[in-house]
């Protein structure tokens, strides 16, 4: 699912509670302290800038988290060698069943299909695309088409820069997240590659767990800093172990040693003939389910 269309999924429910209020077009520009502790965020709209007060701020506001930035939380960053560049293109016509990904003179390329069009993604190299813009359009889309040749039909339909999104990949993760009156949960707390697609997986996940830990306590005016950490202490671990298998993979594919064949015995290479289909399952599982999946908690259950 397009993440615009979860978004609205959720904000349509979401309107459902009396309680609710969604403000768009709206920028958080700064966080609000009192006594050491966040107490709202500050926020510029349409009609001026505002002042939002709340028990609890909670930064879900992606890789480049404003909130994140100032509250002042130690990130550790753990270095990518790649970027991607997404954009879309219109089906071509009569294309037959079309693969996932493709990789062709040493580029991958992505294509999800969204119904009507292709989302698509193209793997570049940390810091390429100020070349990639300078060597021009016309280059980069004979590019795409040297990839993947079905795309030559409607490659003109990328005209402009303007139609092509940049997305800085990194891996990353804070070493708190959490400080009084705030907590950080997803990608501003722990930023995924692309790899797998799993970063939407991981941030739902935390949002369940930190509903789950938290919402009751928030709602009888017990929810202490301390249970605050509790959040990451549950959700730790599969951020951990997905962000090494997204480094291995990276290392592998893009790194100084990508290219290079890994040498097996023959022994090794039957025991990996045998245990493929296994393999595969467990792949699907790690990116589709994760390491630790949350289950929505209801009052009932909790009694």
């Amino acid at each position: 699912m397009p993440q615009w269309d979860f978004l609205n999924f959720l904000a349509s429910h979401a309107k459902k509670f009396p309680s609710f209020s969604l403000k768009m077009k709206s920028e958080v520009t700064d966080l609000i302290f009192e006594n050491e502790r966040v107490a709202g965020v500050r926020v510029n709209t349409d009609n001026g800038p505002l002042e939002v007060r709340a028990d609890f701020v909670f930064g879900t506001d992606g890789r480049h988290s404003t909130v994140r930035q100032h509250a002042n939380l130690e990130l550790e960053d753990f270095g990518v060698p790649i970027d991607v560049l997404w954009f879309r293109l219109p089906k071509p016509a009569g294309l037959p069943d079309f693969l996932l990904g493709r990789i062709r003179n040493g580029q991958l390329m992505v294509t999800i299909d969204r119904g009507e069009y292709f989302q698509v993604a193209i793997v570049i190299p940390k810091g390429a695309y100020d070349k990639i813009q300078r060597d021009g359009l016309e280059t980069f889309r004979k590019n795409i088409a040297a990839i993947t040749p079905e795309f030559r039909e409607v490659v003109n339909e990328v005209d402009d820069w303007s139609k092509i999104k940049l997305l800085t990949v990194q891996i990353n993760r804070l070493r708190q997240w959490h400080r009084a009156g705030l907590l950080c949960i997803g990608d501003a707390a722990h930023a995924m590659s692309p790899a797998g697609g799993v970063g939407i997986n991981l941030a739902i996940q935390d949002a369940v767990a930190t509903a789950n830990l938290l919402a009751n306590k928030i709602l009888r005016n017990e929810c202490t800093t301390e249970d605050l950490m509790l959040v990451r202490h549950r959700r730790e671990f599969p951020v951990r172990m997905t962000q090494r298998i997204q480094i291995f993979i990276h290392r592998r594919m893009f790194g100084k040693n990508s290219g290079k064949a890994i040498s097996l015995s023959w022994p090794a290479r039957k025991v990996l003939a045998l245990l493929a289909p296994l393999l595969r399952r467990l792949a699907a599982r790690i990116v589709g389910i994760g390491f630790r999946p949350e289950h929505i908690e209801t009052i009932a259950s909790k009694k």
